[in-house]
């Protein structure tokens, strides 16, 4: 096991040494010269960056202080996010690449003096020999002869300056001389030849792909600072009595507060909740990154959640990483009820709660049978379980409907194609058997602060009564 570990390390840190190359190679070493400021910056970043991303991700759990935590967590977390979409970015571009290419060498041509014999200008048949190739001479080329006869600085007959000419041995006409004269007026209308076309292209394709991929970072980082929004569905369960038809549940997963959310965080998803007026709040797992030494001040507004049958907490993966036992102490010191494999009865029906699958490593695991085994089966029964892949236990024991979070619906694009490998359902609503799964994206985020097609939400579940 041991070895599979290393070889998996090393497979990673290869990969992620080659994607830093890449995005180095296309961003810096293609666009900027030699000993230049912005490639040493470049450079510079390119070294810094993975470093602060590996901080970001082992200091908690190596033990590091928490300012040293939030210190390294902005810039590491979200270059993680930036690295991802730069290079999605640029691996477009190169496909791009290459059409920008012949597209500049087709323009170049057509603009050629001898492109097109229909633009070239008439010459008159009688006018032949020196003198009439003399008048059919640019005027340029006349005012360069007479500066070479007479040593003056001759101008030509329209007022132009001279063609610039070589003191080096050549023609002045190489890549050299191309990038080394002045522009003149007509040239900003041409495209770029030899060298300068490529570095062009370089340019236009790795500020595209920069603009695309911070853009992208920069509007999924403010989707998870704004907040979560607020998603509404119904459930209908048959054993639901009409007494209890039209049952609000505001389930809120996956806050994740840490180094970078906080109490502000909290606060926002408070207000969020209570604005909805529900009638049972579930906080199903995920709630911190840390301990309650660091952390417990920013969970502190979750006292201020406000339900007419109060707020229920089970653990999630990350409690465990977290100190699972004092956090479970913490929530209810804050008002909340933990549901450890426990089970209360509400007004008609049952809302059970099983500890999270990562517990099984602290003998703390879930425990359905303690959790449903004696219970009425003929009432409605709502579990809640932080991780979907339970849902095969819950259908087991009739549980009518089970809420769950971790996933985050895969947070960042597409990342949600990796999380349908590993959950039965990655967000929404399904059926499974007689059981209905509901899966949220979750309220905060991990890692990166950053979401990415997968918005974050707090959902208010409606039970409906089929005999109503």
């Amino acid at each position: 096991m041991a070895v599979v570990f290393v070889l998996v390390a090393v497979a990673v840190l290869a990969l992620l040494a080659g994607v830093h190359r890449y995005v180095w190679r296309r961003l810096i070493g293609d666009t900027t010269a030699e000993g230049s400021l912005a490639r040493r910056a470049g450079t510079v970043a390119a070294f810094v960056l993975p470093l602060l991303s590996v901080g970001a991700l082992a200091g908690g759990r190596m033990g590091f202080p928490f300012g040293l935590q939030q210190v390294l967590a902005w810039p590491g977390f979200l270059w993680l996010a930036a690295l991802l979409y730069l290079t999605l970015a640029l691996l477009v571009g190169e496909a791009v690449r290459p059409l920008l290419r012949r597209a500049l060498e087709r323009r170049a041509a057509r603009r050629a003096p001898d492109a097109d014999p229909d633009t070239a200008p008439a010459q008159d048949p009688a006018r032949t020999g020196p003198a009439g190739a003399a008048a059919a001479a640019p005027a340029g080329a006349v005012a360069t002869a007479d500066r070479g006869a007479g040593g003056d600085r001759a101008e030509a007959a329209d007022g132009t300056a001279p063609a610039p000419v070589a003191t080096d041995g050549t023609d002045g006409t190489g890549p050299e001389a191309a990038e080394a004269a002045p522009e003149t007026a007509g040239a900003s209308t041409e495209a770029p030849a030899g060298p300068s076309r490529r570095l062009f292209v370089a340019r236009a394709v790795g500020g595209a792909a920069a603009l695309a991929g911070l853009g992208t970072v920069g509007y999924g980082t403010y989707g998870v600072l704004r907040g979560p929004r607020v998603k509404r569905v119904t459930v209908p369960l048959a054993r639901l009595p009409r007494s209890a038809h039209g049952f609000r549940i505001a389930v809120v997963s996956d806050i994740h507060l840490g180094p970078i959310l906080g109490r502000a965080h909290t606060r926002r998803i408070v207000d969020t909740i209570n604005a909805t007026g529900p009638d049972l709040v579930a906080v199903v797992g995920d709630l911190v990154d840390g301990s309650v030494a660091d952390l417990g001040t920013a969970a502190e507004p979750l006292a201020g959640l406000e339900a007419r049958h109060g707020s229920y907490f089970v653990t999630g993966n990350h409690e465990y990483f977290s100190g699972a036992a004092e956090w479970v102490g913490h929530v209810r010191e804050l008002g909340l009820h933990p549901l450890e494999n426990a089970r209360v009865e509400i007004a008609g029906f049952d809302l059970a709660g099983v500890n999270d699958v990562a517990g099984e490593s602290e003998g703390q695991g879930p425990d359905f049978a303690a959790a449903l085994g004696d219970r009425d089966r003929g009432r409605a029964s709502v579990l809640l379980a932080h991780q979907p892949v339970v849902i095969d236990d819950a259908v087991r024991h009739g549980v009518d409907l089970q809420l769950s979070g971790h996933t985050h619906g895969g947070q960042l694009w597409p990342g949600s194609l990796l999380a349908e490998l590993a959950n039965p359902t990655v967000a929404g609503l399904e059926r499974y058997g007689d059981t209905q799964l509901y899966v949220s994206r979750g309220a905060g985020a991990w890692g990166p602060p950053v979401r990415v097609g997968a918005p974050s939400d707090i959902t208010v579940v409606e039970l409906a009564s089929k005999q109503a």
